[in-house]
């Protein structure tokens, strides 16, 4: 089974993990440009728990949240990319705004997002809870962000 995977997919996948034990760690973003901040991250989150699950938002998906200027590289080369870390284990696609139906379907143990949300702005931490699971806001890595490479580059060039 290749690591970029279907929403289709999903259900098998998770089924087989929970009868293996595995403890599944959930996260979801951009990930464009891909930087140091985002390898720290990633790698720190799968340190949670047997395998990491990325929500990956679709191009779409990210002009809703970031705007029409956004993303800077499309969704299959984003994928491929993150396909490529040893830390993560699956890559789904996040064709919404937010993960508020994702999350439900694949029940993680853990759900990391970034310390720049508070518990309460985290999509999905109240499902994630009330499952018995953990919501971890995770330190980023700071001046690394793709918002700050693009202000540089735009700066510089």
């Amino acid at each position: 089974m290749t690591k970029i995977i279907t929403k289709s997919q999903i259900p098998a996948l998770v089924a087989r993990l929970h009868k293996g034990r595995k403890r599944i760690v959930f996260t979801n973003g951009v990930f464009d440009i891909m930087h140091a901040g985002h390898v720290d991250y990633l790698t720190r989150a799968r340190r949670l728990g047997d395998m990491l699950i990325v929500g990956l938002n679709t191009d779409a998906s990210v002009k809703v949240n970031k705007g029409d200027l956004r993303p800077i590289v499309p969704y299959k080369y984003r994928a491929k990319v993150l396909a490529a870390l040893a830390v993560v284990d699956y890559i789904v696609p996040l064709e919404r705004k937010t993960p508020d139906k994702l999350i439900p379907l694949i029940n993680p143990h853990v759900l990391v997002k970034g310390a720049d949300y508070k518990i309460s702005e985290i999509v999905g931490a109240d499902h994630v809870l009330a499952h018995g699971g953990k919501v971890v806001r995770m330190k980023l890595v700071k001046g690394l962000s793709t918002s700050e490479i693009i202000r540089r580059i735009k700066q510089s060039y």
